[in-house]
């Protein structure tokens, strides 16, 4: 976590709290260490944050300090809110976590109005029926895709058969009951989507493909996003490792078979999900 966002996240639990909050508890919350929430709060107060209170006893926010409000449409209230709520069926913890902090602070400093219609916002959004990821972290591929930094995996099809590859990760794919991952697979030379549950196990390389990170993510994104309604026998028997899976009518992002990650010779050949 970036210091500036520590520092509005320490005025932003301050605000909140009855009473005082000790730095032991900050720090908890934070996953910080207790001296540095002293130092955060020592910065806050230079900086005429009217933050009182003392090591050991606890602090509070003095009333009548505030941010500047944010201004919303009802309708960009229920964006807001419902979008939060929906985050809950991609099955990831800490994705939910930070839509939920997010929507706090986002609370926090709108108009009285419009504070109750984000807090308890008027909407059932379903849970879905999404699989739980298994031995991988949703949010560690998110950073391995952010640091364009290599994955090797161990991946189990749907017929049970396991496999272990290189990738080089560029983005989520969600969908209402199934997440994926897009990658460029070393091992087949192509894309391929891998279903984030049926990762088993992931090794973040120190390796980096930073100087083609943003070309294979242009390349995945032009992919057509459909997948084909048949695959003949031939298809299957020539390409044990990859063959498409039934998935919503939505599907899944399509591959283009290539030699190397480059944009030209592109072909139609999708693959749903990466198997084998």
């Amino acid at each position: 976590m970036r210091r500036a966002d520590r520092l509005f996240d320490i005025i932003q639990k301050l605000r909140a709290a009855p009473h005082p909050v000790t730095a032991a508890a900050l720090a908890a919350e934070l996953e910080v260490t207790v001296r540095t929430v002293y130092r955060d709060i020592a910065a806050l107060q230079g900086s005429r944050v009217p933050i009182e209170g003392a090591p050991g006893l606890g602090y509070v926010l003095r009333r009548g300090f505030d941010l500047p409000p944010l201004m919303f449409t009802a309708e960009e209230a229920d964006a807001i809110g419902i979008g939060v709520r929906l985050l809950r069926r991609l099955r990831d913890p800490k994705l939910q976590r930070a839509a939920e902090s997010v929507l706090a602070k986002v609370t926090a400093v709108v108009p009285k109005a419009l504070q109750s219609q984000l807090a308890a916002a008027p909407v059932y959004v379903s849970d879905g029926n999404a699989s739980a990821p298994g031995g991988t972290d949703p949010s560690k591929l998110r950073n391995a895709i952010r640091e364009a930094r290599k994955v090797a995996i161990t991946y189990i099809d749907e017929n049970g058969h396991h496999s272990r590859r290189t990738i080089r990760p560029v983005a989520m794919a969600y969908y209402v009951d199934v997440t994926l991952l897009g990658a460029w697979c070393e091992l087949r030379s192509d894309f391929r989507n891998f279903r984030v549950d049926r990762i088993l196990d992931a090794e973040f390389l120190d390796e980096h493909f930073l100087a083609e990170g943003g070309r294979l993510l242009a390349q995945w994104l032009a992919l057509p996003k459909y997948r084909p309604v048949d695959v003949t026998a031939e298809q299957r028997r020539a390409e044990t490792s990859a063959a498409v899976v039934p998935l919503p009518r939505t599907g899944a992002p399509r591959s283009a078979r290539r030699s190397a990650p480059t944009p030209r010779r592109e072909r139609a050949q999708s693959r749903a999900e990466a198997t084998g």
